[in-house]
């Protein structure tokens, strides 16, 4: 039996209704000219957007700009969603087998796709490290919208994921000051863990050259324009799905001329979109995660055949978690692998 022939399907995660989700097997074609098959060791629950695809919250207007790279089906089910992949090359050009590689994939525990679309991850960091590839290049685009000038004050509002991710990258920048700002009290040893100031919302200090928002919450918002300066701007990095925000813009927003502006990873920020392409953002994302620090990130794992009821779990509120990781063990398919058919119908979706 060749090695095409053995790995002929594939098992993937797949959500199926509101808060349902499972394992399908799947069809897994061999690799053509410029594809690689990639085996999954690790992928990564970026637990607010993948909540969001989970809870069937993806509004309608915006699904298809919403959908992620590699993504099978649409939203809102059934779909196949995810985006922190790590894998090694099984099959592929000779200068690319054997390579450990970032993939913005789905769950999933082999796959092929063009060479082009991975990132090799390179030499100091780990192969489980390296699923938070995406979500450090999320925070280096929220930094390019941004653009920090030396001395600035800044507040980055949320202690999440993505919130202390763009803490992380901020510490090396030369800023007067920087602030990670949370409503739980436990996010304070979170914040000391990668070396930021931490503050409950009423403590913030005002008068912020930028303010970053992370919390994906009304009242989060609310106090960045209060903790915003005169003229100022806020980055808007939380994503709010299908919830409605009600804002108080005849007070800060309007007097004080203050700015609200969006960053969203889907396309290059606006300030270096003429000279950096997807592929460099990804290069310059995981080329940070040498920093052993990143591992404060990764606050669980489990086996991949448990990833049903992880995302159920995370999804009710019973785990908490920044990045949980998903282990494949080696040639070993998950028992609750079902036959995926061929295509949706529409009483599927």
């Amino acid at each position: 039996m060749t090695n095409s022939e053995q790995h002929a399907t594939a098992t993937a995660y797949w959500t199926v209704g509101p808060e349902q989700g499972e394992l399908r097997s799947e069809d897994l074609p061999a690799p053509g000219p410029g594809e690689a098959l990639v085996r999954t060791l690790y992928s990564g629950i970026s637990k607010g957007t993948e909540l969001v695809v989970h809870q069937a919250s993806v509004p309608s207007c915006v699904a298809a700009a919403m959908a992620a790279p590699n993504q099978e089906g649409d939203f809102p089910y059934p779909v196949k969603f995810g985006y922190l992949t790590v894998g090694v090359v099984e099959e592929g050009p000779e200068c690319w087998t054997g390579k450990t590689v970032f993939c913005l994939y789905p769950h999933q525990d082999r796959f092929v796709v063009p060479v082009e679309s991975l990132t090799v991850i390179p030499g100091g960091v780990p192969a489980r490290r390296a699923v938070l590839t995406g979500t450090v290049e999320t925070a280096v685009n929220g930094l390019w919208e941004a653009g920090p000038r030396l001395g600035d004050r800044v507040a980055v509002i949320g202690a999440g994921l993505v919130g202390g991710m763009v803490a992380k990258l901020l510490a090396g920048f030369p800023l007067e000051r920087l602030q990670l700002v949370d409503v739980d009290p436990a996010k304070r040893a979170f914040a000391e863990a990668l070396g930021v100031d931490f503050c409950h919302p009423d403590n913030a200090l005002p008068d912020c050259d930028i303010v970053i928002h992370c919390s994906a919450s009304q009242a989060g918002l609310e106090r960045a324009l209060q903790l915003v300066g005169d003229e100022g701007e806020i980055i808007e990095m939380s994503w709010y799905a299908d919830r409605s925000v009600t804002l108080p813009l005849g007070e800060d927003f309007h007097a004080r001329r203050l700015s609200i502006r969006a960053s969203q990873v889907g396309v290059v920020a606006r300030a270096r979109r003429h000279r950096r392409t997807n592929a460099d953002r990804l290069a310059l994302a995981v080329s940070l995660l040498r920093d052993p620090v990143f591992d404060v990130f990764l606050t669980g794992s489990s086996t991949f055949a448990e990833l049903p009821g992880v995302v159920q779990r995370l999804s009710d509120g019973t785990l908490d978690a920044l990045c949980h990781v998903i282990e494949y063990p080696p040639n070993e398919t998950p028992s609750a692998a079902i036959p995926s058919p061929a295509q949706p119908t529409e009483a599927t979706r």
